[in-house]
């Protein structure tokens, strides 16, 4: 007994993120405590501005694509933090203690870009067509779900089976229980899309091996028959 709670302490404690091998998810993290706490004291018109600056809408990705979705993803969407450290603490940094941390940003990158344009083109297609008003070109649209969602679709391809099928299926109960609830049209498209943008990577991370740069083993010398 006493070695089963042992190994058992020894595995949660090598899953808890530490700034050795999560710089990655720990410093996204602390940016987001940043700009939470700037949002929550901040001056509320100075707050407001940035966010609307910030904001992947329509408008401002034909205005200044890069800015918005580089900035869009240094805010989260509401006024509570803690919520996606347990997000990131699933997802982000046990994909980086697996692929590294320029893989992991990568994949968290590719996430957030790809549905943040997929989900804003069906948004001008949908308002060319008159199917939604001209004020959902505006709308704000900040936050880091596509990313992490983006991240738990890339850490289930390097996950044994039951593990896989354990989180696709909570990533699809949650995009599942929103449709249901009546989400917007942005997070409806951009969420399935983000997943769906993880597990199209598996092929380029199983390359790696699911081993980052601080588990790779290292090669043992041969020994000579002098030396044996």
């Amino acid at each position: 007994m006493a070695d089963r709670r042992s190994k058992l302490s020894v595995r949660l404690r090598s899953a808890l993120p530490t700034p050795r091998r999560n710089p990655f998810a720990l410093g996204y993290l602390a940016v987001l405590l940043g700009t939470t706490l700037f949002a929550r004291f901040g001056d509320p018109v100075v707050v407001e501005r940035l966010q609307g600056y910030s904001s992947s809408d329509a408008h401002n990705l034909l205005s200044h694509p890069v800015g918005s979705l580089l900035l869009s993803g240094i805010w989260v969407a509401g006024p509570v933090w803690m919520p996606y450290f347990w997000a990131f603490a699933v997802t982000v940094a046990p994909l980086e203690r697996r692929v590294g941390g320029l893989r992991a940003a990568g994949a968290f990158a590719a996430g957030h870009v790809l549905a943040t344009l997929l989900s804003q083109a069906v948004v001008l297609a949908a308002v060319a067509a008159g199917r939604q008003d001209g004020a959902a070109l505006d709308g704000l649209d900040i936050g880091v779900s596509y990313g992490v969602l983006a991240s738990l679709g890339a850490l289930a391809g390097l996950l044994t089976l039951p593990g896989r099928l354990c989180a696709l299926a909570a990533a699809g109960g949650l995009i599942g229980h929103q449709f249901l609830d009546e989400t917007d049209l942005v997070t409806g498209v951009g969420h399935p899309a983000a997943l769906l943008v993880g597990v199209a990577l598996w092929p380029w991370l199983r390359r790696t091996g699911g081993r980052g740069p601080g588990l790779a083993r290292r090669p043992q010398r041969r020994l000579e028959p002098s030396e044996a």
